[in-house]
């Protein structure tokens, strides 16, 4: 991403905003009160793209907000009713493409693809479910690794690293049976702290940290009583 600091002029949702050149439209909605839904984007690390749901509308032409810098003239549609079925489709496939039981899920309530779900108002499935034979890992010390949830989002591989800067995660296997692992011999050395924030940064019930399941009441989640994105569009207001 390039920026010179200077400032430009775009329209989201037909608003005028004024955003510094070469920031992500992700950034600039967000920090304006308008929520683009993700699952593989967060704050302070460089974006994939890699789920597409924050996908948007540049003048008419199809983009991912996380990884589109702004500039002049933008006209950007957030909030269609193709961009929403878009963004339920992808919700509903990564549903159906790996084995999300969410009553016996530890991540139940604190979960983004199940609280987007909700948002998308999500009953069954326009997909059939495949069903997929899937391992749990628990071998490594501080993480259980349930490949079941797994949507390939890449938060891990991309945050999560040792203090040579290299990653606790990565890709194994190609085509439709890849899947993302916990380095085996790097794994053995991982702490608490840094499984913890593994947990945290997972957007599913992916990883979780060994004694810590159902710490916080199943009611008392973040998603129990705030639909997720409340945070952004209640800013400003």
């Amino acid at each position: 991403m390039s920026t010179n600091g200077s400032v430009i002029r775009c329209s989201i949702d037909g608003k005028e905003y004024l955003a510094k050149a070469g920031k992500y439209i992700n950034d600039v909605a967000r920090e304006n009160g308008v929520y683009i839904p993700t699952l593989c984007n967060v704050i302070g690390i460089h974006p994939q793209g890699a789920c597409r749901i924050c996908t948007i509308t540049v003048n008419g032409r199809m983009m991912t907000a996380c990884t589109t810098p702004v500039a002049e003239g933008m006209d950007i549609k957030t909030n269609t009713s193709e961009l929403q079925d878009l963004r339920k489709s992808i919700v509903e496939l990564m549903y159906v493409e790996g084995n999300h039981f969410c009553p016996a899920c530890e991540k139940s309530g604190n979960c983004e693809l199940q609280a987007l779900a909700y948002r998308f108002q999500m009953m069954v499935s326009r997909f059939p479910y495949t069903f997929p034979k899937r391992k749990i890992d628990a071998r490594n010390p501080k993480l259980v690794k349930n490949y079941n949830r797994c949507i390939l989002c890449k938060r891990c591989i991309r945050a999560i690293k040792d203090e040579q800067g290299r990653s606790y995660f990565a890709f194994r296997k190609r085509g439709h049976k890849v899947e993302v692992g916990i380095d085996v011999d790097l794994g053995k050395f991982i702490s608490d702290e840094v499984a913890q924030k593994a947990m945290d940064i997972c957007p599913v019930g992916a990883l979780i940290k060994k004694e810590q399941a159902f710490r916080i009441p199943i009611g008392k989640r973040k998603y129990d009583k705030t639909p997720i994105g409340a945070d952004v569009e209640s800013h400003h207001v």
